[in-house]
């Protein structure tokens, strides 16, 4: 378990929806011909599904060249017709994948509509960020923790750190705690309180700089040993740093919502067996 902070602007993480599959940009060319192999007709939107497709792969120019496409769809086109041939589009695994696969663009696609048709406006954003402003106060603390199952064994470890005053806290952490920080000497490295469960803010914020908790602090992660290296002042990020991340983020609960929804208002059966 390890502790993350939860905040917009502490957390800063990117999150995006899939959008702008290729084949939704290769539209208004129709059926015209690109090329032609053993009278199957290639038509110009597959081209631009090829060519968007290795541009956004950081692709050469003669690798988006006409030339290059041409013969990448009649390699391709050809091995598709002999498998057709040998009739392996028939079998029902080959079937399911391709049925799988056109359901799959359709949910991009969607995603891709619902975020066109659905802005985040301007003063929601700026309120989220406000709200994650004010709950995360003005400082930030740097704190180890040891995580352990059971009461009596983090209670055996602080009589351990009275006992033996050249005992280091990190040996400790690295020893027994289940947490992923264990490696680190249970570092956690800064954090705002209002990150953490309740129970570990509260005790945190009520040591010294050096000390560590006494007494054993329980949350629902188990019991926690924890020390207070050091306090600073919290250096919040600035509303147009974080804007675009709170936005994505914003943009992602409603679109789970969105699906939420439509999930609610579906029959979905289960065959009896």
């Amino acid at each position: 378990m390890r502790i993350k902070p939860l905040l917009w602007a502490a957390a800063l993480t990117a999150l995006t929806l899939p959008l702008h599959a290729a084949a939704a940009e290769a539209q208004g060319s129709g059926d015209k011909p690109f090329l032609i192999v053993n009278g199957a007709t290639i038509p110009v939107p597959h081209a631009e599904v090829v060519r968007k497709e290795r541009a956004g792969k950081g692709a050469a120019q003669e690798a988006v060249s006409d030339e290059a496409i041409r013969d990448a769809l009649a390699t391709l086109e050809v091995l598709a017709q002999e498998a057709e041939k040998k009739g392996l589009d028939k079998r029902d695994d080959v079937q399911a994948v391709l049925a799988l696969q056109r359901k799959e663009l359709l949910v991009k696609l969607v995603q891709d509509d619902f975020v066109k048709t659905h802005a985040i406006p301007e003063e929601r954003i700026k309120s989220e960020y406000d709200k994650a402003k004010a709950k995360a106060g003005d400082t930030e603390y740097l704190a180890r923790h040891i995580l352990v199952e059971d009461e009596k064994l983090a209670k055996d470890l602080i009589a351990q750190l009275k006992k033996n005053k050249k005992l280091k806290f990190e040996d400790l952490a690295k020893k027994h705690s289940k947490d992923s920080s264990a490696e680190e000497g249970g570092n956690l490295g800064w954090m705002a309180p209002a990150s953490l469960v309740p129970e570990f803010a509260q005790a945190m914020t009520a040591l010294k700089k050096g000390a560590y908790t006494e007494a054993p602090v329980k949350s629902r992660f188990g019991w926690h040993l924890i020390k207070l290296e050091d306090v600073r002042k919290l250096d919040f990020p600035a509303y147009d740093k974080v804007k675009a991340n709170i936005s994505r983020q914003l943009m992602q609960i409603d679109f789970r919502k969105y699906v939420d929804d439509l999930r609610s208002s579906a029959k979905v059966e289960t065959p009896a067996s």
